[in-house]
């Protein structure tokens, strides 16, 4: 059934959306309240940890826990997935003397969990429960307690996991940024376990990497303009360089700077680039990240950067279309 609010007809199902978002946030925002000296003592142990996080669960919550490790190692804690029901049948074998076990659970009550809290301990490994129920099983005998409660869940029926395993992965996101900070985890080391995809890319690929196979269209200052011409069309970059005896740049003649000169004039005999080209061009050395690349030709709205190195001579051009193709853009 429809119904009319301020005159406008609104659908059910855009209601109960807006109020899932609403639970959902609230849950989220309540967290804030957890984050205590408790938390500080989780995030210094698994930091000074000398072995790996191990992230456990079941059900839902072991989904959440692998979305936690993928985080986990993307950042630079190394961590690895055990699935609750799978340790009690041989997985145990995955953790070592050094380890710290991360268990999640919104009831702490799982019985996998039960039996598997004691063998882990009976390792001597430390046990951080992260739950939603401070008088749960897993609540009591974790050495240490991340607290994720949920007033309810997003369900209807205040069943089905929603608002709680989203405050799962939050916390598990909140520890990530964390540990991150106390490693002094940069961009450098992001793009160091990233070399793949287009997130890679613009993390670790250099101007070097991509301007080598362009052609380096230039001309020499008492070139004519019809000269000037063919070297664009040759270069296929949209320009070209105007350098002096010692490869120098001094210049740029755009194919823009070329119509708008036929604008005004009908024969071209006569005319040489000096009369023509823009000093003091926009320039790029070949060891800046190609994504610097890509800001600095934003900021200027052009389609192409002349390649020097760092004494200014021409080592050739780099164009819009090298960092599409590469997915930076």
């Amino acid at each position: 059934m429809l119904k009319f609010i301020f005159g406008v007809m609104k659908h059910p199902v855009i209601k109960e959306a807006q109020k899932t978002i609403e639970i959902e946030a609230k849950a989220i925002s309540n967290l804030q309240a957890f984050i205590d000296e408790t938390f500080v003592t989780v995030i210094e142990l698994i930091n000074k940890c000398a072995g790996r996080l191990v992230v456990s669960g079941i059900g839902k919550s072991a989904i959440v826990g692998q979305k936690i490790v993928a985080t986990l190692n993307s950042t630079g804690t190394p961590s690895l997935f055990m699935h609750a029901a799978d340790a009690i049948h041989g997985d145990l074998g995955m953790i070592q003397e050094e380890d710290i076990v991360l268990i999640i659970s919104k009831s702490g009550e799982s019985p996998e969990i039960k039996v598997l809290v004691p063998l882990i301990k009976s390792f001597s490994n430390k046990v951080i429960g992260m739950v939603g129920d401070m008088n749960s099983y897993l609540a009591r005998t974790a050495d240490f307690v991340i607290n994720t409660t949920v007033q309810q869940e997003a369900c209807p029926n205040n069943l089905a996991p929603t608002s709680s395993t989203t405050a799962q992965t939050v916390m598990g996101d909140v520890l990530a940024v964390c540990l991150m900070q106390l490693n002094n985890f940069t961009g450098s080391d992001f793009a160091k376990i990233h070399p793949g995809g287009n997130l890679g890319k613009r993390l670790y690929l250099k101007v070097n990497d991509l301007f080598r196979d362009n052609p380096a269209p230039a001309v020499k200052h008492s070139a004519t303009l019809k000269e000037a011409i063919i070297s664009i069309s040759g270069g296929r970059l949209g320009a070209t360089a105007i350098i002096n005896e010692e490869a120098v740049v001094s210049g740029i003649i755009t194919d823009g700077d070329v119509r708008r000169l036929l604008e005004t004039v009908e024969n071209i005999n006569g005319i040489d680039v000096s009369s023509l080209y823009t000093s003091a061009p926009k320039t790029i050395t070949a060891e800046t990240l190609a994504v610097q690349a890509l800001e600095k030709m934003k900021e200027h709205d052009i389609s192409q950067l002349i390649v020097t190195d760092n004494s200014g001579k021409y080592l050739g051009m780099i164009h819009l279309h090298n960092l599409i193709k590469e997915g930076i853009i």
